[in-house]
């Protein structure tokens, strides 16, 4: 059986991504809002942990993975998921 990813790293990734877009679109009424934000903070926390290589790295890959995503929302989260991890710096 051969792998649709191309590393490991790019599996894992989706599965997170997969993982914080479901819990993005979950209504208030389904999920206690103070843990949704325990686990994005948690999530967070580790990528800020990371060297700078490996945050560019995962900075590029969630790039890829928007110009890949035909669902407008789902794109838009990806694009703005490494500012919304403390990734890259308020523009504004």
């Amino acid at each position: 059986m051969t792998s649709a990813y191309p590393s490991l790293t790019h599996a894992l990734a989706e599965a997170l991504f997969d993982v914080l877009w479901f819990i993005e679109k979950t209504d208030d009424d389904q999920m206690d809002q103070d843990d949704a934000v325990k686990v994005l903070e948690g999530v967070a926390h580790v990528v800020s942990t990371l060297p700078n290589d490996q945050q560019q790295g995962l900075i590029a890959l969630v790039g890829e993975m928007a110009s890949a995503e035909t669902d407008p929302a789902r794109r838009s989260f990806l694009e703005e998921l490494p500012e919304g991890l403390g990734l890259t710096a308020d523009e504004s």
